[in-house]
């Protein structure tokens, strides 16, 4: 059975770090593209960023191009989210998700399997 647990979330003021994690287990997904995603209150799910299976190359939406930079452990079969200069309005619950091809889609619904969410507050 897959699943995927994120952790890494909190609350942090606006300016600062978090770090976000996304274990996999049940399946090996090196090959396989993986991407986070968030949803805000009232919102829909958004594409946050995205990268490619194997060595990975990485895509990001705009609004945190520059800031969020999105890595992958295969070793591990985790993916990483490095938050920095977060701002208010990056406040969401934010999802990791696997897609069962080497590409990155940013629709949400490419992706067969998601984690639960790990919610990420940036207070101004």
């Amino acid at each position: 059975q897959v699943q995927l647990v994120e952790s890494g979330g909190g609350l942090v003021q606006a300016g600062g770090s978090l770090r976000l994690s996304c274990a996999a287990s049940g399946r090996t997904f090196s090959n396989y593209a993986m991407g986070w995603f968030r949803q805000a209150p009232g919102k829909e799910r958004e594409f946050v960023a995205g990268i490619t299976g194997g060595a990975g190359t990485t895509y990001y939406s705009d609004s945190v191009k520059g800031r969020f930079t999105i890595s992958r452990d295969n070793a591990k079969n985790t993916v990483y989210l490095q938050m920095n200069s977060l701002k208010p309005e990056d406040t969401a619950v934010y999802y990791c998700a696997v897609q069962p091809k080497y590409w990155v889609a940013m629709n949400p619904s490419s992706y067969d399997y998601w984690g639960q969410g790990t919610q990420v507050t940036v207070s101004s």
